[in-house]
């Protein structure tokens, strides 16, 4: 049994964590009780038992026919109460309206999470609107603008080994280009993301510091389409002045509960 803290995990604790994720993970794509068990490798029978529990908490939802499984509308409720109460959330929408106003594209802040960044708010372009919300979704860290200003926060002995999954045919996948890429964002002070997450979209990813090393992040994203050399000199000017601005004003870190 593992430890944390040097208290001993609790097995049911970390298998109702677990099953929550991998449901989340999948999206639209619902589960049946076999693949559940199986991923988790756990009995059939106490898979079903934690999954009606569940269900009765509005933790987990079925279908009619309750062979299929996927994620409750509790999990919402939970994450919206997450951006509801962080101060840092609520300091920083003002200027993600400011920044798409100035701009017209769509802007977006990020808190590091693992390897991972997590999409915190986001403020759509008119001019290109995504059909699913990314607020709530993960891309991984090394694949974009986002994740990109985070890690060069951070040493590079911090990267994990490659390779790296790729999400195009842009993405890094080794360690050594990554690492290389972060030293022109820690010479540059921000990132540029270029179709490495999205085919097509090019970002631009500023560490917010109010938090050391900086946990959060504000990003720019443009089509390659509408991305002329003045276009990007517009973005890079606003986007440092609005990265200026929330540090200015965020809330101290020794001002709120400091979360860990």
């Amino acid at each position: 049994m593992s430890e944390t803290g040097g208290v001993r995990e609790v097995k049911s604790a970390a298998r109702t964590v677990e099953l929550l994720e991998l449901l989340a993970a999948r999206g639209d794509r619902p589960a049946r009780l076999q693949e559940l068990a199986d991923a988790l490798e756990v009995p059939r029978s106490s898979m079903y038992a934690l999954l009606q529990t569940l269900i009765s908490r509005g933790w987990v939802r079925t279908d009619v026919t309750g062979s299929l499984y996927g994620i409750g509308i509790h999990a919402l409720l939970t994450g919206t109460s997450y951006l509801d109460s962080d101060p840092r959330v609520r300091a920083v929408r003002p200027y993600l309206d400011e920044a798409s106003q100035a701009l017209g594209e769509t802007i977006h802040m990020a808190r590091l999470d693992g390897r991972d960044v997590a999409y915190l708010a986001t403020r759509e372009s008119h001019e290109y609107l995504r059909t699913i919300s990314r607020v709530g979704r993960r891309l991984p860290a090394h694949a974009g603008a986002l994740g990109k200003a985070l890690l060069a926060e951070r040493p590079d002995d911090d990267l994990p080994e490659g390779p790296y999954e790729p999400l195009t045919p842009r993405t890094h996948t080794t360690r050594d280009s990554l690492a290389a890429d972060l030293a022109e964002v820690r010479a540059r002070g921000y990132s540029i993301d270029r179709e490495e997450g999205v085919p097509g979209i090019v970002g631009f990813g500023f560490a917010l510091r109010y938090d050391f090393p900086a946990q959060d992040a504000i990003s720019c994203s443009v089509p390659v389409a509408r991305l002329s050399a003045g276009h990007e000199e517009r973005i890079v000017a606003v986007m440092r002045e609005i990265r200026a601005k929330i540090e200015a004003t965020a809330p101290a870190a020794g001002g709120a509960v400091h979360w860990r």
